[in-house]
């Protein structure tokens, strides 16, 4: 019978744990001093061990041949039986279907019987925060003084919905997602046992999809095996996957660059017609952008990108500054949240699209502020010059009426106005208050058009 991956290679010591070496240091003192906890609350992440922990535990904990190291045998009658999941004395139960508060009478009424043959009955119960209100109120009482011969052992993704009440009665673990390297070890020891041609390539894929799950990792790798009988190869992935080819992005760059939006309409168009998943889409967009970032801040970049891309990368880096990427994030966050609830899905990506290759002449806010703070203090950015602000937004043009003086002015007003001689001969006096100003300089232009941005209004002289 075919046995999965993430079953077939689960791990039967505690050495075999990825990732969870604090946790292990501590059960395995646990066992060796004699002070084990009546309740375990084991929290984390998808795939990255918890219940494999849990029956871990359990399974040291009635094993009959403990090794100095406190490793279960499992040559025993007991650790077989657990390994074979027909251990009477190890009750799993699964909290999203057992969430009542007639289970947890269930328990409290059986938790008092003698064990069959193993030292400690252990209840496993998983999802446990999938239970009810009721049904924790109910096992707070056998969970706080269990028969000395019970333990509670819980997993949870959502610590957070569990009354604090039961967590203060259990010890807490919290597992890390596992480190992608540690990740990919695991899996070219699988492909070795069974005689796999694999990319390196994809070893770091399939590990940066998982995000640190394990079982999620091997899960994909058996759906790899299943679609190639032959090596298995990045573009094998990327398909399985439904991952758009990064060619399109990188023509995504050059339109940027070259403010050419018809790329837009035509990038939606081909994202649609091949059945690409709109948010999967957007997710390697914000990936894509994410690692032009990277290349601006000199990190380390990810290393199961192929040679091919790394070049593309580095040539259309040049492309961008680090606002720009940061910007194009932001941008593409916010629009991730609300596309699953936007019933156009294809004008929506063209607006995206838009609005991307429009961004690359867009001064942010905080540069503009950046910018108003330098030139209030008689200091210009070197990393911006002035004409470039000019290129990027261009002055704001004002029509302006002309003077219509009326034939009848009132009696102080005409006293006021003299002839252009007599004006011509007066010596130069310093302009008033009132006197018509100088057209603004490119400094009150960017005051003006900051104030617009902002407040949607000149300032008034």
């Amino acid at each position: 019978m075919y046995e999965p991956f993430h079953r077939k290679y689960r791990p039967k010591t505690f050495s075999a744990i990825l990732g969870q070496d604090n946790i292990v240091i501590t059960l395995k003192n646990a066992l060796k001093f004699n002070r084990v906890a009546h309740a375990y609350l084991f929290c984390g992440s998808r795939g990255t061990g918890k219940t494999t922990l849990a029956r871990l535990f359990a399974k040291a904990l009635n094993c009959l041949e403990l090794s100095p190291d406190q490793e279960p045998c499992n040559t025993c009658i007991s650790c077989v039986q657990m390994n074979e999941g027909r251990a009477l004395d190890v009750i799993e139960i699964d909290g999203a279907s057992n969430r009542g508060i007639d289970d947890i009478r269930q328990i409290n009424e059986t938790v008092s019987y003698v064990t069959s043959s193993s030292k400690y009955k252990i209840y496993i119960i998983d999802e446990v925060h999938m239970l009810t209100k009721e049904a924790f109120n109910a096992l707070l009482k056998t969970l706080e003084e269990p028969p000395e011969n019970v333990k509670f052992f819980f997993a949870t993704t959502e610590p957070h919905k569990i009354l604090p009440t039961i967590i203060s009665r259990c010890q807490r673990f919290d597992l890390n997602r596992i480190p992608s390297d540690q990740i990919c070890k695991k899996l070219k020891t699988i492909a070795g046992k069974l005689n796999l041609s694999i990319q390196d390539e994809v070893y770091e894929l399939i590990a940066a999809v998982a995000e640190g799950g394990l079982r999620d990792a091997e899960s994909l790798l058996d759906q790899l095996i299943c679609y190639s009988s032959g090596p298995i190869t990045y573009e094998n992935v990327s398909q399985i996957l439904g991952l758009s080819p990064r060619s399109y992005f990188f023509k995504l760059d050059r339109a940027i660059h070259e403010q050419q939006l018809s790329f837009a309409f035509e990038l939606a168009k081909e994202i649609f017609s091949t059945g690409k998943d709109l948010v999967c889409f957007i997710d390697s967009l914000m990936e894509h952008f994410r690692i032009h970032l990277l290349y601006k801040l000199n990190i380390p970049i990810c290393s199961y990108l192929s040679e091919e891309d790394r070049s593309s990368y580095l040539e259309t880096s040049s492309l961008y500054t680090q606002e720009q990427c940061l910007a194009n994030l932001d941008f593409l966050m916010q629009w991730s949240k609300d596309l699953s609830r936007i019933p156009f899905k294809r004008i929506s990506l063209e607006m995206i699209l838009l609005h991307l290759i429009r961004s690359k002449h867009k001064i942010s806010l905080p540069t503009l502020v950046r910018r108003l703070e330098e030139l209030s203090s008689g200091q210009i950015a070197p990393s911006l010059p002035p004409q470039q602000l000019f290129e990027a937004s261009p002055p704001i043009k004002m029509k302006e009426a002309p003077l219509q003086i009326p034939e009848t002015l009132p009696e102080k007003v005409s006293e006021a106005i003299e002839p252009p001689a007599k004006i011509a001969e007066k010596p130069r006096e310093q302009k008033s208050e009132n006197a018509v100003s100088s057209p603004p300089g490119r400094h009150e232009v960017l005051l003006r058009f900051a104030s617009v941005e902002l407040e949607g209004t000149l300032i008034k002289e």
